[in-house]
């Protein structure tokens, strides 16, 4: 795979697909990561005298132009961390981007609207997206993917432009690889795995493919009720996948066949409704009150999270152990998080509200090896699947 120090990119205007997918709030970016993330390759074909065209996608507009999800904001901020104006075409590869593309000067960055606007974007019609991708290859000499958030997705953006354009990976993408590969490849043991979230079913996949390769695995988050349920304990009226339970029971045998040592909660902290002002107690895992429901992994699983990743020298953690947003449950997240802190160990956070959990609750993001900006890329990956983005980068 060809990195950005590969090409010439002297004069020539660069097609950026960045991943600027940011949170916002009333139009007001709450976690502006993202947008950090992606500024390393940005300036770097900046200084060295590119026509830099950023693309992206923010929400999920369906080929719709809708304000709400304009990349205005996302133009704003990013002119702020550079220093300098970030002009904002008016849609993504028509007369505006066009006009764009054409009147940048050398080292000046500009920024296409919402891909997502185009309906060819997300097509798994091929034709549709290839001529989306025509238009988009039509504005620029070279490619840079760099959006690793997008790359498990087959989209013209992703996938089509770069077999249109010479191209490369940017620095974000080569630095996620790298740290994957620290992840399935030669890893330095113990290994400890992580997993929070709302559904089992989100991480099937990586479950399956983590029991042949992790030493431990400890499970948070609203996915942990159906693994208490599968032990037969009654979880109320938390958050349950029924249809998980047989799966779930087999990964539970099969971890015992395999050595892996499976860790879930001892407590856990059940509310009256899904509030931050709801009626709170801390109940132990296999005696959830009926008409509860829980909300975050209880006092007593933190500390014995945090002890089983003390030993560990590698960890990768996904999903936040309860509702975070929430200060009342947010404890058990914090807990995870100081242990990643306080282990030592090579540490990936993996994506969207685990990187969101970190920088929320106060913590320095250099207390971690590695923060990802791709949790779904980064759980296919460890799946052992071919992320679309990234094959059409290596040839």
């Amino acid at each position: 795979m060809r990195t950005i120090d590969d090409l010439d990119v002297a004069g020539k205007r660069v097609l950026v697909r960045a991943d600027l997918n940011v949170p916002l709030d009333g139009g007001a970016i709450t976690d502006d990561g993202r947008i950090r993330a992606s500024l390393p390759t940005i300036e770097a074909l900046r200084a060295r005298g590119a026509k830099v065209v950023v693309c992206a996608h923010l929400g999920r507009p369906k080929g719709e132009v809708k304000p709400e999800f304009s990349l205005a904001p996302v133009a704003a901020r990013l002119g702020e961390l550079l220093g300098a104006d970030v002009p904002l075409a008016a849609d993504t590869a028509g007369e505006s981007a066009r006009a764009l593309a054409a009147g940048l000067a050398d080292g000046q960055v500009g920024l296409l609207e919402n891909l997502r606007f185009e309906a060819g974007e997300t097509s798994k019609d091929d034709a549709e997206r290839g001529a989306f991708a025509d238009r988009l290859a039509a504005l620029a000499d070279l490619y840079v993917g760099d959006g690793f958030g997008a790359v498990h997705r087959k989209h013209a953006s992703v996938y089509d432009v770069p077999q249109r354009l010479p191209h490369a990976a940017g620095g974000l993408i080569a630095t996620e690889v790298d740290v994957l590969k620290r992840l399935t490849e030669d890893v330095e043991r113990p290994y400890a795995v992580v997993l929070g979230g709302s559904k089992v079913s989100d991480k099937l996949g990586v479950i399956d493919n983590l029991l042949d390769k992790a030493d431990r695995i400890l499970i948070g988050g609203g996915m942990v009720f159906t693994f208490l349920k599968a032990q037969g304990h009654e979880v109320g009226k938390s958050l349950l996948e029924e249809d998980q339970l047989d799966t779930v029971r087999a990964y539970l045998e099969r971890a015992r066949a395999n050595g892996v040592e499976f860790v879930l909660p001892v407590d856990v902290v059940a509310a009256t409704a899904f509030a931050a002002d709801a009626q709170h107690d801390v109940v132990a895992a296999d005696a959830i009150p009926a008409d509860r429901l829980g909300l975050d992994i209880g006092p007593e699983s933190g500390k014995l999270f945090a002890d089983r990743l003390a030993d560990a020298r590698t960890i990768f953690w996904n999903g936040p152990m309860g509702v975070f947003e929430m200060a009342p449950y947010a404890g058990g997240t914090r807990a995870v998080a100081q242990g990643l802190v306080d282990s030592g160990a090579f540490t990936v956070v993996g994506g969207g509200d685990s990187a969101a959990a970190v920088r929320g609750l106060g913590f320095d993001e250099a207390a971690f090896s590695h923060i990802s900006t791709g949790g779904g890329a980064s759980l296919e990956y460890l799946e052992g699947k071919t992320l679309p983005g990234l094959l059409a980068l290596e040839d």
